[in-house]
């Protein structure tokens, strides 16, 4: 079996986002994973290291999955219409749709999330909405095509569901094991379910300015969406 997969790499992105899924789909027996952004060449996260992108969007070729990771640069591609109308074209023919973390926005931004059940970032969930999805706070959420992923760590979750939806549960089994796939957090509060209010708050405040920044960008980005009818 050929597998076309499509990663979006983009300046500013989260490379963990990237890294763990790539980690665990690159294994798919027969799949080639294309890093795509507008042109081949260095892509520089948003902790400052360097990914190379192999595709450009001219060249892409058809795609079987389509997968966005999240990042601050994020941001930026709210407004970039390029990078819309290629996520939306790409996404429109792919047999999947997914994203990690903030790249969920991104999907909802194209049109891809309208009328899906979707996962995001915990800062980030209520936005979800915004865009015609339905927020759920979940590791992983498969809703039909859309395979949508919560904040950074999920991402290899997420491409274990993913491996196992594409090729079975056994092929996903193996994987897991062979990447020791066996996480012991070390003080047990990576979500807001299992840490202190007083932690929660503080991380939440760190997110605050993000967070106004994306609400503002979707607020008018569905503004404009509306005056055009």
């Amino acid at each position: 079996m050929s597998l076309q997969l499509g990663f979006l790499l983009y300046p500013g992105l989260t490379q963990l986002d990237l890294t763990g899924p790539y980690e665990v789909l690159s294994r798919l027996p027969g799949a080639t994973v294309h890093l795509v952004w507008k042109e081949p060449g260095v892509i520089t996260s948003d902790t400052g290291l360097g990914l190379v992108a192999t595709r450009g969007f001219a060249d892409c070729p058809k795609l079987d999955l389509l997968f966005i990771p999240g990042g601050g640069g994020q941001i930026a591609l709210m407004q970039d219409d390029q990078v819309l109308d290629f996520v939306a074209a790409r996404g429109g023919q792919a047999r999947w749709v997914t994203s990690v973390c903030t790249g969920a926005l991104v999907l909802g931004a194209a049109g891809l999330l309208r009328g899906y059940r979707a996962a995001t970032h915990w800062g980030f969930m209520p936005l979800l909405a915004m865009f015609g999805a339905t927020p759920v706070d979940e590791r992983v959420v498969i809703d039909r095509t859309r395979i949508t992923a919560g904040g950074v760590t999920a991402g290899i979750d997420f491409g274990l569901r993913v491996v196992a939806e594409v090729a079975g549960e056994e092929l996903a089994r193996g994987i897991e094991l062979s990447l020791e796939y066996d996480p012991q957090p070390p003080f047990g509060c990576g979500h807001p379910r299992k840490a202190s209010p007083e932690l929660v708050a503080t991380v939440r405040a760190q997110f605050a300015e993000r967070y106004a920044v994306r609400e503002e960008q979707v607020k008018r980005m569905m503004a404009r969406l509306a005056a055009r009818g």
